[in-house]
């Protein structure tokens, strides 16, 4: 059984990180555009510091290093997206709505995958 979750694992690492890394990356270049869905003052500047943490729990992730509290983390931002922002987007209903609930189930999934990662790391 080892044989095949070890495998599994260090691929999950990379299907876990590599798109938030990307997620991360995007932050970056449509700041603007993200900005108006922030329900904080300074909207554009919790856009590039989330998308610094995306990006700084995927290098963590991809190089195992602080890798279980970085999913940990992750999970959390996750969550808190899920709550703060695509939640009460949801509940307005409409295509709109319908489009924030993808968001909100895509982001809901990859917390709990960032959790389940994050209990196959060893505590650092």
């Amino acid at each position: 059984m080892e044989q095949i979750i070890g495998p599994l694992t260090k691929l999950g690492r990379f299907l876990l990180a590599v798109p938030m890394a990307i997620f991360g990356i995007l932050h970056f270049i449509a700041a603007d555009a993200m900005a108006g869905m922030v329900p904080l003052p300074g909207g554009v500047i919790w856009v590039y510091v989330s998308g610094l943490a995306l990006i700084a729990a995927a290098v963590s992730i991809i190089l195992q290093k602080k890798a279980r509290l970085a999913s940990s983390l992750l999970a959390v931002l996750l969550i808190i997206f899920v709550f703060a922002i695509h939640l009460p987007s949801a509940l307005k209903g409409g295509d709109a709505g319908q489009l924030s609930m993808m968001s909100l189930l895509k982001d809901l999934a990859i917390a709990g995958g960032a959790l389940i990662y994050a209990s196959t790391q060893p505590i650092e």
